[in-house]
């Protein structure tokens, strides 16, 4: 096959999809590569990600980061380093954070806290064995941790007591910090088009790239008694999830999970498992 014939199978490959797209913020970057492979998108707002609403204890947590580092520090989230960062910028004090970072053992959950490190010059320690609470937890069992101070940058307002129990249990000092939060963003009204529209066949395809988009689909499906035409719909489309912490809550939700990368988590290795969905089902 010739690049041109290539490129032009490339922009045809999810003609005929109509894909529901979740409120991301990096929606673009999805919709355009959805969209250059000729995929009709729906975009689906549900959730938006909000700084922590009280700076006190996020400022006092990079104080205190700054004036004694810790042994380590966990970070779960791109998005919650690039939080903690914009906190200390507007605490005067992002490069004396930077700097504490640089005397710390930063471990990593997956290639996204790395890349948010690399932003400012810094890379990771370690990687989790894989990129969940389990994988992080795998890699911890290689440390004396014993004493230990370790600084857990958390995800939204979970607390992750696995991570932290664990870290009890080990006799190490878990310092957590929450700087940003899931918002409800959606207009009712339209998660309950998308709910009619997923049941009445309207969409071929719907992906999830966040925990929170599920929930907050469930929760308005559940104050308005469409849970089960939510399920039904669902199980009509083809649903893809980007990674394996969104895989294992659908399917614990009953959520048959079409596609999902094998090893890189990102948009565009996800949107290439449905490619080849596509191309499975019409050889």
């Amino acid at each position: 096959m010739d690049t041109e014939q290539g490129e032009q199978e490339s922009a045809t490959a999810l003609r005929g999809q109509v894909v529901a797209v979740p409120e991301t913020r990096q929606l673009d970057i999805l919709v355009e590569l959805l969209a250059n492979r000729g995929a009709t998108v729906r975009r689906v707002p549900l959730v938006s990600i909000l700084d922590a609403p009280d700076a006190q204890p996020i400022e006092a947590w990079l104080h205190d980061f700054i004036a004694t580092p810790p042994d380590y520090l966990i970070v779960l989230t791109g998005e919650g380093l690039r939080r903690l960062l914009g906190f200390a910028q507007r605490a005067g004090c992002e490069a004396e954070f930077i700097e504490a970072l640089r005397q710390v053992c930063k471990i990593c959950r997956g290639p996204k806290p790395g890349r948010a490190l690399k932003e400012i010059g810094l890379k990771p320690d370690m990687l989790g064995k894989a990129p969940t609470t389990p994988g992080i937890i795998e890699a911890l069992q290689e440390l004396r941790l014993e004493g230990k101070r370790v600084a857990v940058q958390l995800y939204g307002e979970e607390p992750n007591l696995l991570l932290m129990d664990y870290l009890q249990g080990r006799a190490a000092i878990g310092i957590a910090v929450a700087p940003y939060v899931y918002a409800p963003r959606a207009d009712e009204d339209k998660v309950l088009e998308l709910i009619e529209a997923l049941a009445g066949g309207e969409i071929t395809m719907m992906t999830f790239t966040s925990q929170p988009q599920y929930s907050r689909l469930l929760e308005v499906a559940k104050r308005h008694h469409k849970e089960e035409l939510l399920h039904e719909g669902l199980a009509r489309v083809h649903v893809a999830a980007i990674g394996p912490v969104v895989g294992e809550q659908l399917r614990g939700a009953g959520v048959e999970v079409a596609v999902m990368p094998e090893s890189l988590f990102f948009m565009k290795p996800m949107v290439t498992e449905l490619v080849k969905l596509v191309r499975r089902s019409n050889p």
